[in-house]
């Protein structure tokens, strides 16, 4: 199938944007309404925008008539909490799908790994549109905690670790990548998540934001990416015997 993809994202398959001045900005985060939901670790989500408009984050393919990750309806009294987080996501003047904020306990970097998964963003998008990305504004400050993208969800060679400070911007086709965060803590990391279709629009974004896939990995010892490497592989053999002895098919792991 062709879709319409955005050329800052086509090599690469992320950008970093300009840093947000978050501190300037009211904590709405700790307003709004959240509803349990695990994704890649301990979390519960908070959505700005949702498929039917009400409050819950299921995978717009999951409602009647199900489609794609696109037209998302604003949630009036979640809105009015989040002004300023609504008016961010809307920025970008594209197309949206669902809208969030999700809060995420700390864990470890072999958690991470465990975790990792790829979205199925595109589901049911019609052939030809804007591929669907995401955006991750952060708004606590995580400095020490990262964005862990993998192309080869077992090749560590492929890891991409991004900083997650008060205010970092990174747009993903997490479609593309397998990915989770690594948050160190003590306390939640909040981050607004929001589905984006591609085009002139978001290419314009971008630009206006001085979007680049420049990066350098901060160092983390080899010793410790091999030990959780090889924690992974344990804990998803004892997953698959499970799974195995309860008669069921192994799948494989996606944000629904």
């Amino acid at each position: 199938m062709s879709y319409i993809k955005s050329a800052a994202l086509e090599e690469t398959g992320f950008v970093i944007l300009d840093r947000y001045d978050q501190a300037a900005d009211p904590e709405e985060w700790n307003d709004l309404e959240y509803v349990d939901w695990k994704s890649s670790g301990d979390t519960r989500f908070a959505p700005l925008a949702s498929a039917k408009g009400e409050i819950e984050v299921n995978g717009f393919w999951n409602h009647e008539p199900p489609r794609t990750d696109k037209n998302g309806v604003w949630i009036p009294s979640q809105v009015e909490r989040a002004p300023r987080l609504t008016a961010r996501a809307q920025e970008p003047g594209t197309n949206i799908g669902r809208c969030r904020v999700i809060e995420l306990q700390p864990n470890s970097y072999s958690d991470t790994l465990y975790n990792l998964h790829q979205d199925d963003n595109n589901r049911l998008n019609p052939d030809g549109s804007g591929w669907i990305v995401r955006g991750f504004f952060n708004l606590t400050d995580d400095g020490e905690s990262f964005l862990t993208l993998r192309e080869d969800r077992f090749n560590p060679a492929t890891e991409i670790r991004i900083a997650l400070p008060a205010g970092s911007q990174v747009i993903v086709d997490t479609q593309r990548f397998w990915h989770a965060v690594w948050h160190k803590g003590p306390q939640p990391r909040y981050s607004l998540i929001t589905s984006w279709e591609s085009g002139p629009a978001l290419d314009a974004y971008i630009a206006k934001h001085n979007g680049s896939s420049e990066h350098e990995n901060a160092f983390l010892d080899p010793v410790v990416i091999d030990e959780a490497q090889a924690g992974v592989h344990r804990r998803l053999a004892e997953r698959s015997a499970v799974i195995a002895g309860q008669g069921r098919a192994e799948t494989v792991p996606f944000d629904d």
